[in-house]
C-alpha cells in the first residue's frame, strides 16, 4: 500500500462501473408479525454482539453504536463473545430469555450457529439487524437470509474478490510472471474465513497469479508477522501477499529492501497510511465505525415503527466500492484505528 499506482487508470472505468451498479439497499419485504412500534419517546436498548473487546475491528463498530445511540435517546451494551461461536449463541439466548434488549446487532462469530438464536430473537419481537457477517448458512449474498432481520453486510465471498481484484492490480505494478501470491487467511476452519479465502484464491488464480502460500495469518500483527516470515522461507521471492490489515502491519516490515507489494483487508489508520506512504499497493475498506452507526440507526428506526430496507451492501458505504488504493483513498480518512 505505498507506491505510485502506475495501472489505476486500466481499472478506473471498472471501479467507476462497479460503483454506479453497487446495491445500496433492498426495499423492505419483511412480512412477519413485528412487535408494536416503540413510543417515539421511549428510550430504547441495544445489545452488541460483537466478534470480540479486543479486537480493533469490532471496538470501530461499537463506536459507531455508542455514538448513534448516544444522540438518538438509546443505551448500548456490548456483549463480548471473545469469538468463540458457542459464546456467542448463548449470550444473545440468555438475552431473548430476559428481554432485556429492544434491538440486538449481531457481528456474527458463526453466521450458520447462530441462525435459531437469531430467529428465536424475532419470534420474541427483538428487532435484529445482522452487521457485518452474513447469517443464515449463505457466505455469497449480502440479502437478509433470516425473515424479520435487517442486514448490512460485507458478504465474504464479495470480500474475496475485492482482495483479489487488488491482489492482481499489485501483479501488474509489479511486473512479475508468473505474479507469485501469498494469502494469509484469517482463522483455519472459520466458515466466514474459508468463504472468503476459497473466493479469493479462485479469483488470484483465474487472474493469472501463482498462490504459492495459503497460510493461517491471523489478526494480530504478531500472527501476521510470524505466518510471514514462514512465507518468506519457503517463498523469498514472493511478489504480492494478502491478509488482514493487522497481519499485513506485522509482516510488512520484515520486507525491507524487498519489492513486495502487500494489501491489507480492513481500512485502519494504519492500513491507510500503508497506502498512503506506498508501502502497501492497496486494501480492502470497510468503514466499519460507519457501518455500526448504520446498524444502529436502522435498528432503531424499525423499532419505532418506521420502514427500513432489509439489506444494504456495507459497500455502499465508500465511494470507491470498498477497493482502497492510493488514488481512490486521496481525501479519505480511517475511521478507525488498529
Amino acid at each position: 500500500m505505498r507506491r505510485p499506482l502506475r495501472h489505476l487508470a486500466l481499472a478506473g472505468a471498472a471501479l467507476a462501473l462497479s460503483v454506479s451498479v453497487l446495491s445500496c439497499s433492498r426495499p423492505s419485504t419483511d412480512t412477519t408479525t413485528a412487535a408494536p412500534p416503540a413510543a417515539a419517546d421511549k428510550q430504547l436498548s441495544i445489545g452488541f454482539f460483537g466478534f470480540a473487546k479486543a479486537n480493533s475491528f469490532a471496538q470501530a463498530t461499537w463506536a459507531g453504536i455508542q455514538e448513534y445511540a448516544a444522540a438518538n435517546n438509546a443505551t448500548a451494551t456490548f456483549l463480548d463473545s471473545n469469538f468463540d461461536g458457542p459464546t456467542q449463541v448463548n449470550q444473545l439466548q440468555d438475552a431473548v430469555t430476559s428481554k432485556r434488549y429492544d434491538v440486538v446487532i449481531v457481528q456474527a462469530n458463526d453466521g450458520t450457529a447462530i441462525v435459531s438464536a437469531v430467529k428465536q430473537a424475532v419470534a420474541a419481537g427483538i428487532t435484529v439487524v445482522i452487521e457485518f457477517t452474513p447469517v443464515g448458512g449463505r457466505y455469497d449474498t449480502t440479502e437478509a437470509q433470516i425473515p424479520g432481520t435487517v442486514s448490512i453486510v460485507d458478504a465474504p465471498t464479495i470480500n474475496g474478490e475485492g482482495l483479489a481484484t487488488l491482489g492482481l492490480g499489485a501483479c501488474k505494478e509489479a511486473a512479475a510472471t508468473p505474479c507469485k501470491v501469498a494469502y494469509l487467511q484469517g482463522f483455519a476452519n472459520y466458515p466466514l474465513d474459508t468463504a472468503r479465502t476459497n473466493a479469493a484464491v479462485a479469483a488470484l488464480e483465474k487472474g493469472g497469479a501463482q498462490v504459492v502460500a495459503n497460510v493461517v495469518g491471523g489478526y494480530t500483527p504478531d500472527s501476521g508477522r510470524a505466518a510471514f516470515q514462514n512465507v518468506l522461507q519457503a517463498q523469498p521471492d514472493v511478489d504480492v501477499v494478502i491478509g488482514s490489515s493487522q497481519a499485513i502491519e506485522g509482516a510488512a516490515p520484515l520486507a525491507a529492501g524487498k519489492d513486495i507489494k502487500f494489501v491489507g483487508n480492513g481500512g485502519s489508520t494504519q492500513a491507510f497510511d500503508g497506502v498512503d506512504s506506498g508501502a502497501w499497493y492497496g486494501v480492502y475498506v470497510i468503514p466499519e465505525k460507519a457501518e455500526g452507526a448504520k446498524a444502529a440507526e436502522l435498528g432503531l428506526a424499525k423499532a419505532r415503527g418506521q420502514q427500513v430496507p432489509t439489506a444494504t451492501d456495507a459497500r455502499s458505504l465508500t465511494p470507491y466500492a470498498a477497493l482502497g488504493t492510493k488514488a481512490t483513498l486521496q481525501g479519505q480518512t480511517a475511521d478507525y484505528s488498529d
